[in-house]
């Protein structure tokens, strides 16, 4: 009798084949199942009596025609304001302080390359330096003249000419001291610090660098200098006094000093 009950190893992968088919004819029902009813919600969302292909493109032309004025604004804008930063891209001052060829060593040997240092200025007191590095020279100008440009910082300056007091900056082993200048002095600068103030818009100013001759840290002291810098106006707002309460005793300073 147990041998009646137990089944061949070929009954067993029948009946497990067998299992195996209706399971999957299961899932098949159930995915047809499921299609069709997202379609009957798709069917009942849609309005009755309209295309939904005519819909759909009557939607779309609504929405382009809500569009064009807006789109065509900011084109107009955008021209404008390509305009002007073309015209301000146009009027800055650049100048290349200095370029090297530097090198990485990689695996089998090295690769040489070119560091650029630019100075960028609108000559009417706003300048910048960047620097910028690249296996061409000219790539490595290019570089060097954009982060310039995001990197433009205001000085206040004298009539527009000159600086409003004297001043001394330092970075690294880089030291700096400048000194305002009579009318007619010109720029008593040399190296990095002269093509600064021709960028800068100055026309009188006595400076000179005590520290390292590199011009990275003499233009970094150089701008340290000008963080330093304060105007009348600047100074009359945080005492509290008027502009010409601050540039009448600058005034008198100098004519006792100079008596």
């Amino acid at each position: 009798r147990e041998g009646d009950q137990q089944q061949s190893p070929g009954e067993t992968e029948e009946r497990a084949a067998e299992q195996r088919h209706q399971r999957r004819r299961a899932r098949q029902r159930q995915r047809g199942r499921d299609h069709g009813d997202r379609e009957e919600r798709a069917r009942g969302r849609e309005r009755p009596g309209v295309d939904p292909g005519l819909e759909l493109g009557l939607a779309g032309l609504d929405r382009l025609e809500r569009q064009i004025p807006v789109e065509v604004e900011c084109e107009e804008r955008a021209d404008r304001g390509g305009d002007r930063a073309e015209r301000d891209e146009a009027e800055l001052i650049e100048k290349l302080v200095a370029i090297n060829r530097v090198a990485k060593v990689v695996k089998g040997g090295k690769r040489f390359g070119f560091a650029a240092i630019v100075v960028v200025g609108d000559g009417k007191g706003k300048v910048g330096y960047g620097t910028g590095k690249a296996r061409e020279v000219p790539e490595a100008i290019r570089k060097a003249t954009e982060y310039a440009k995001r990197a433009m910082v205001r000085v206040p300056l004298r009539e527009g000419r000159t600086l409003h007091h004297d001043v001394r900056g330092h970075f690294g082993a880089g030291h700096v001291v400048l000194r305002t200048a009579e009318p007619g002095t010109g720029i008593i600068a040399g190296g990095p610090m002269r093509a600064i103030f021709e960028s800068l818009g100055v026309q009188d100013v006595v400076a000179k660098s005590t520290g390292t001759s590199n011009p990275h840290n003499m233009i970094k002291a150089t701008f340290d200098a000008f963080t330093r810098m304060a105007s009348p106006r600047s100074v009359a707002a945080k005492r509290g006094k008027k502009i010409g309460d601050i540039v009448g005793r600058r005034e008198g300073d100098g004519a006792a000093q100079a008596a």
